[in-house]
């Protein structure tokens, strides 16, 4: 689960490296977000001489937890980092590519964008 000031590593070549989140969006007392869930985020990290500087807020869609998730059939998966995408308004994804592998339930939350550019699908 991420929650406030947990910091995420960046899955996609937007340009940011390290987010820290700073907000869950969806209900007004969220406390924690979970994969496919959307954040505002502040950039840790970045490339020199792309789009989003350091401390630029961001919005950000978590692809990747260290925290178990647990699926219909009981298979529990879970990951080695946070990490997160960088996305627009709509809940595209900014960058072109993204890195590592991706949890299948982003697909029903609305971020087929993601999968459909993620190299490998977590079964």
């Amino acid at each position: 689960t991420i929650q406030p000031r947990t910091y995420l590593n960046v899955a996609d070549n937007s340009g940011a490296r390290k987010l820290m989140c700073i907000r869950i969006l969806g209900a007004s007392n969220c406390k924690y977000a979970n994969i496919g869930d959307a954040t505002i985020a502040v950039v840790g990290e970045a490339v020199p001489n792309m789009p989003p500087k350091k401390s630029g807020i961001v919005r950000a869609a978590v692809v990747r937890t260290r925290k178990e998730l647990k699926r219909d059939n009981g298979m529990i998966i879970r990951f080695d980092d946070n990490a997160a995408v960088v996305i627009n308004k709509e809940g595209n994804p900014k960058g072109t590519r993204v890195f590592g592998p991706i949890a299948r339930e982003l697909r029903e939350f609305n971020s087929t964008q993601i999968v459909s550019l993620a190299p490998e699908v977590s079964r």
